[in-house]
């Protein structure tokens, strides 16, 4: 494939590390989570030992997965410090950590700027409905409190994620001021490197009976999209969650550019594995895709960082075979 035909996406060799399945909120749809006290604490030495032997292996994004310990919890210190020290861990190690582990404060995503290269929270939905349904027993997914979220890294420099979550009884009209309440932070703050456009796919564990989303409506929904969002911001589809290879070509074809953090299992989706680089390859060359590895900090980002974090992921973006600019 030469270089003059060659279109690329990209991807994150990445390793997702669960702190603790336990949350206090109770989405319906999720496959996730753990009543409090029901599953025990990663300890620090389990992680340390994870970490050590995901050395040289190619992976370099180490994702921080977390159910949510209540704010006003008397563990909440204790989870936000393991949550902290993991990410100190995996930089030690010569990892580039990125947490998405709810709502934080202020003061808290204050300290995590120090410990990771981006972060993440999914915007969902901001629909108010939603709260009478699959979030009635989710006080975390308030709108108000996800948005907050959104504004607090931007006012910290924190290169961010987020995203949707499609069929959980939201309107497409839904959809789209969404999208623009996540394209009016970004246009105040420059800081939202992804979009997630996540498909709602049954599992095993939630306790809520929904169909599955309607995959055939993504082509149209990312080309809506693409017309909503800042042009750098890129739009990602998870490819585990669309397993047709004909309609992620599609889904690529209406401008989506990423497929996310690739790892040995989808926590959030378990039932759902991620395919194989290999296979994905297969999809991709014969329609003239290239995939490429990425780091889990958009180059234009770098100059946010610290300057600890800046070294190492100098030394990552020196690799020749990461990618080294964002295809938009």
């Amino acid at each position: 494939m030469s270089a003059s035909t060659s279109r690329q996406i990209t991807y994150s060799p990445a390793y997702t590390i669960v702190p603790t399945y336990e949350c206090f909120n109770r989405c319906t749809y999720c496959n996730f989570r753990t009543n409090p006290g029901e599953s025990p604490w990663l300890a620090l030495t389990e992680a340390e030992n994870l970490l050590t032997s995901l050395q040289n292996t190619g992976v370099c994004e180490i994702l921080i997965l977390s159910g949510e310990v209540h704010p006003n919890s008397p563990l909440r210190k204790a989870w936000f410090d393991r949550i902290f020290d993991i990410c100190q861990l995996a930089l030690s190690l010569g990892f580039l950590p990125h947490t998405n582990v709810g709502p934080l404060s202020f003061a808290e995503m204050a300290l995590l700027k120090n410990v990771n290269v981006s972060m993440g929270l999914m915007l969902e939905q901001l629909t108010p409905s939603l709260l009478n349904t699959v979030h009635k027993n989710a006080p975390s997914k308030l709108p108000e409190l996800r948005l907050k979220q959104l504004e607090f890294a931007g006012k910290f420099k924190i290169p961010f994620t987020t995203g949707l979550l499609l069929g959980i009884g939201e309107s497409s009209a839904d959809w789209w001021e969404s999208l623009e309440a996540i394209a009016k932070l970004h246009q105040r703050w420059r800081h939202i490197q992804e979009v997630i456009l996540q498909p709602h796919s049954p599992g095993t564990q939630q306790t809520g009976q929904f169909p599955a989303f309607d995959n055939h409506l993504l082509p149209e929904i990312i080309s809506k999209a693409k017309e909503i969002l800042p042009a750098e911001i890129t739009i990602q589809i998870p490819p585990n969650l669309v397993q047709e290879p004909e309609l992620l070509l599609a889904c690529l074809d209406a401008g989506a550019r990423d497929l996310g953090g690739i790892g040995p299992k989808d926590e959030v989706n378990p039932d759902y594995p991620h395919p194989h680089y290999q296979k994905l390859t297969e999809i991709l060359q014969p329609a003239n895709w290239e995939l490429v590895p990425r780091l889990p900090v958009y180059p234009q980002y770098d100059k946010w960082l610290s300057k600890e974090l800046r070294i190492t992921v100098k030394q990552w973006r020196n690799s020749l075979k990461f990618a080294r600019s964002v295809i938009i």
